[in-house]
């Protein structure tokens, strides 16, 4: 059977979510069955209106009790001052009962960042969500310097050893 890979995706502005589409069109290239979802929203929709966020696409939100059932996650986020943001780091922290009975060991995972600008912070959240894997016993896959951009400077671009 092919792999079962969730694609939690938090994205305020919609950027990351474009990305996420993708990231599902290159694991259905390569031979998976890739799912996206949104990490729930945690701030009240008159604050987000505030801040000029537009809608949120109709995907179905994850559930932490839905973790364990992929065989793989890739985790696509966006940058704050060098961190994921706070939504992220609430739906992790609930993770508590698979890191008790060890639900999550063995499981691939991957990171995808968007920040607003050059240097915003995309190294830096690849290297933040590691301790968060590692103590769930999840296995980080990172894309290394796959991508031959990565040594250009020619023009501005994505990409780094940690993720997409």
């Amino acid at each position: 059977p092919k792999p079962r890979v969730m694609v939690a995706v938090y994205s305020m502005y919609g950027h990351v979510r474009t990305m996420a589409d993708a990231i599902k069109k290159g694991l259905e290239e390569g031979g998976a069955v890739a799912e996206i979802y949104q990490i729930p929203e945690t701030l009240p929709q008159e604050v987000l209106a505030k801040m000029g966020a537009p809608p949120k696409r109709d995907d179905p939100v994850a559930t932490i009790e839905m973790l364990p059932e992929f065989d793989g996650i890739m985790f696509g986020l966006p940058g704050r001052y060098g961190m994921f943001p706070a939504q992220f780091k609430a739906f992790w922290d609930a993770t508590g009962g698979h890191w008790a009975k060890g639900a999550l060991v063995g499981k691939p995972a991957g990171v995808f960042v968007s920040t607003g600008t050059q240097n915003g912070g995309q190294e830096t959240i690849g290297l933040t969500l590691v301790p968060q894997l590692a103590h769930h016993g999840m296995i980080f896959v990172p894309l290394g310097y796959r991508d031959p951009r990565v040594f250009s400077y020619d023009e501005p671009h994505g990409a780094s050893p940690y993720g997409a």
